[in-house]
């Protein structure tokens, strides 16, 4: 299937893309570790940095995708060039009962910094109640907001400066962004006068409210954890990073996790752990992982003549953000990606501003659609430009996208075998909209979204509703405009849940129940999806992780 791109974007970065230098990958040394880690992702480039901190630790990091080499991975407002490519795994879900019967694409980043490499890098960690939640109602010790706010502190280099909320000096730099089209700010303004406050600080004590996004940049440039993390202790001597390597199985002897079979470069190696496997692969790759190892649900397993090890609820309780896009027709702007010329291009060379820094999904906020909640609901993503069919499809038209994104979700899916062959791609059912609770969260969004569009500045300049359209009027018509349209977020989680009881595919220490020497660390732990954009909380999961791993006593709780 050829890419579609918003008019003149990523062709236009394909023609003027620089070559970066290649990153080493390292071969194999030796083919015993203490610990091998799957997945150099979001929560594996983590725990690599981490991990090997200790010199008396060798670290093997697999990572089934290539070097994050590619310009456009470091160019910020290059994020839609990087679907549907080698950096993509290029997932999509089963029809969904209550979407239109339709299969929804979902893009997962597959190279070194995973899916922190292909995102929109905006930097949310969630609101309190979320964690809270984790700890009270899933037996999840440990993992309150007040426990994990010192991880968010220790991973972050706030550019702002240190605060009780912030921290400085860590691997991951944050940033206010170095570029805002003026139709973000223009989205910003009319919000306010429709009646949301304004928030500064989406990470402090409040999400609640609208304003400019930070993000994962330093100087304008993408700041993945390949980037933050990886890069600065490659030539550690107890750390080998293989890329382009598949890992087809777990090695289990006696109940006992010791080692992973993987393919690369023709070949196929068996690595040994002498400490602990741990998968880092995502909410996707990682249960895979664990059901062709044969822990999982028995009879499904038994169904692709997979032995069992362990009867687990691997895969069950998959939750994810559907958001549906509300496009506003404003002519007299121009979009984002009219903006790439040369000499924008040598801007952001330079100085890493103007357009290229933009991280495209530039302002939005948080809200709640009923009183009386006890944290909001409903998150807005404003975008500059149009996004028609995820991206996919190519739009000339100057348009306004306001995402309205569902983040109190009740609908809860799951993730199967397509076959015992671990090169096919896994079956995805998020069940969107199963939960009636979460299409009114996005029916309400639609509306406020329009009345958003109809105050402020944001009145003179648009001049028509794209989609859904003023002819979709009655509760009943922008019922079915979500139903037809709603689509991912890009935030999957709790495939391999943590929990207090054995009902958990994990433990509150993230060890998989039932086999010695094997972790899970990354989004799919979680015991249910928070209410934001989750790079910054697998982040936060995989700083404390690398702590439990290395026998370390956790950082001490905030006061806040």
């Amino acid at each position: 299937m050829r890419r579609a791109y918003p008019a003149g974007c990523p062709v236009w970065f394909c023609r003027y893309s620089l070559t970066l230098p290649a990153r080493n990958r390292c071969a194999e040394a030796a083919l015993t570790y203490d610990h091998i880690i799957v997945g150099a992702g979001s929560a594996g480039c983590v725990l690599a940095h981490r991990l090997t901190e200790d010199p008396g630790t060798r670290v093997l990091l697999l990572e089934a995708g290539p070097p994050d080499d590619a310009l456009e991975i470091h160019i910020p407002a290059a994020v839609a060039a990087l679907i549907k490519g080698p950096f993509d795994w290029d997932y999509s879900t089963v029809p969904q009962e209550h979407a239109a019967g339709r299969s929804v694409y979902w893009p997962r980043g597959r190279t070194l910094g995973g899916s922190s490499s292909t995102n929109a890098m905006i930097y949310i960690r969630g609101h309190r109640y979320d964690y809270d939640t984790w700890r009270d109602s899933h037996g999840c010790a440990g993992w309150g907001y007040a426990d994990l706010l010192p991880y968010f502190r220790r991973a972050e280099d706030q550019a702002r400066g240190e605060s009780e909320y912030h921290g400085v000096g860590g691997p991951l730099h944050v940033e206010d962004r170095r570029y805002t089209h003026p139709l973000s700010r223009a989205w910003v303004r009319s919000a306010r006068a429709a009646g949301l406050p304004e928030n500064r600080d989406f990470n402090g004590a409040d999400p609640d409210g609208v304003g400019s996004y930070q993000v994962t940049h330093k100087r304008g440039r993408r700041w993945s954890t390949a980037t933050g993390y990886l890069r600065p202790v490659r030539e550690r001597p107890n750390l080998t990073v293989v890329t382009d390597a598949l890992v087809t199985r777990v090695v289990i002897e006696d109940g006992r996790a010791v080692g992973v079979t993987y393919e690369a470069r023709g070949e196929t190696v068996t690595a040994r752990a002498e400490g602990e496997v741990v998968l880092s692969g995502g909410a996707v790759n990682s249960p895979q992982l664990l059901m062709l190892s044969g822990i999982g649900p028995a009879d499904h397993l038994r169904e692709h003549g997979i032995d069992v090890v362990v009867d687990a609820p691997v895969g069950q309780g998959l939750q994810d953000h559907p958001f549906v896009n509300v496009m506003f027709a404003v002519p007299r702007v121009k979009s984002l990606f009219e903006l790439p010329s040369p000499r924008t291009f040598a801007q952001w060379r330079a100085f890493g501003r103007g357009p290229y820094a933009s991280n495209v999904a530039e302002v939005g906020g948080f809200t709640r659609t009923v009183d009386g909640l006890p944290a909001p609901d409903l998150q807005y993503h404003v975008l500059p430009t149009p996004f028609v069919n995820q991206g996919l499809t190519e739009s000339s038209q100057r348009l306004l996208s306001v995402f309205a994104t569902a983040v109190a979700v009740e609908s809860r899916g799951a993730l199967t075998l397509r076959s015992a062959s671990p090169y096919a791609k896994p079956l995805i059912d998020p069940a969107y909209l199963s939960a009636k609770a979460d299409l009114d969260i996005l029916v309400a969004g639609v509306r406020q979204a329009r009345e958003i569009a109809a105050t402020g500045p944001l009145a003179s300049l648009v001049a028509g509703e794209y989609a859904p359209g003023e002819q979709a009027a009655s509760d009943e018509d922008v019922e079915a405009f979500v139903r037809r349209e709603v689509a991912t977020l890009f935030h999957p989680t709790s495939t391999c849940a943590m929990g207090g009881d054995e009902s958990s595919v994990c433990d509150p220490e993230l060890r998989v129940r039932g086999v010695a020497g094997l972790r899970v660390v990354d989004a799919s732990v979680m015991p249910s999806v928070p209410r934001g954009n989750t790079n910054a909380p697998t982040i936060a999961i995989a700083e404390r992780a690398a702590d439990l791993i290395r026998g370390r006593e956790p950082l001490a709780a905030a006061s806040v």
